[in-house]
């Protein structure tokens, strides 16, 4: 069995002591980061797991995050409607109406598979943290709670000069483009019309002095000056003779 070595530094009793006392009076001397909470709010880094807000609109009630979920603390119901076709002739489709999204925080590891797996955007990270509760089951925050807390997401960082535009960004301003063109070419189409109307040749009025005597009955005329029928005298039988 090898001897251990001898060490090369003689210890000083107490050196270690001193060290300790060193690091002490070093820290005591410099300034203190200690936050005065909850009269200072915690300077926060921007994309902290806090908890998990909804934004309802976008959620479709696929399921994947409550199936996906570890500790199975997320909680959906919901139901179906019929909606009346689009356009006529076409059939009526089906949709999941959400009833109910609840999160038990209790249970919840904050892992964030959820919102990595949500397919339409509906679930993100925010840095709120106060919501603690004297009872453990009024962890189980309802969706009107999670939508309150989605206020309070913070904005994505912006993006890459040199990165391309998003899917849904240019779908979206491709959509607006054609129907500012429709509108435009509907607004031009009108302009036209109005402009032929104006152009159009406008039927000439009666000339002064000449009178109608349309809608009369037989063996009346009407007179110029009042537009009263009066009746025909009958003709002289010697007018003729002569």
């Amino acid at each position: 069995m090898a001897e251990p070595l001898p060490s090369t530094r003689p210890r000083i009793p107490g050196s270690g002591l001193a060290k300790g006392l060193a690091v002490t009076l070093r820290t005591m001397t410099k300034k203190t980061v200690t936050a005065q909470y909850p009269d200072a709010q915690p300077e926060l880094p921007p994309r902290s797991r806090g908890v998990i807000g909804l934004f309802e609109e976008n959620c479709t009630v696929c399921m994947l995050c409550a199936r996906e979920c570890p500790d199975w603390c997320i909680y959906i119901d919901s139901h179906k409607e019929t909606v009346p076709p689009a356009a006529p002739g076409g059939r009526e489709r089906s949709r999941n109406v959400l009833d109910r999204f609840a999160i038990d925080f209790s249970l919840c590891m904050y892992c964030g598979i959820c919102i990595e797996v949500c397919p339409f955007d509906a679930l993100f990270w925010s840095p709120e943290f106060e919501y603690a509760e004297t009872d453990i089951h009024e962890l189980t925050h309802e969706r009107d709670k999670l939508r309150e807390w989605m206020w309070t997401v913070p904005a994505p960082p912006a993006l890459d000069p040199g990165a391309e535009e998003p899917k849904e960004l240019a779908a979206a301003r491709k959509t607006a483009d054609k129907l500012a063109a429709e509108a435009a070419t509907a607004a031009e189409a009108a302009e036209l019309a109005a402009q032929t109307a104006e152009q159009a040749p406008q039927p000439e009025p009666p000339a002064s002095g000449t009178t109608t005597t349309t809608g009369t009955t037989a063996g009346t005329t009407e007179d110029p000056t009042t537009g009263t029928p009066e009746p025909s005298k009958p003709s002289d039988p010697q007018d003729g003779a002569s």
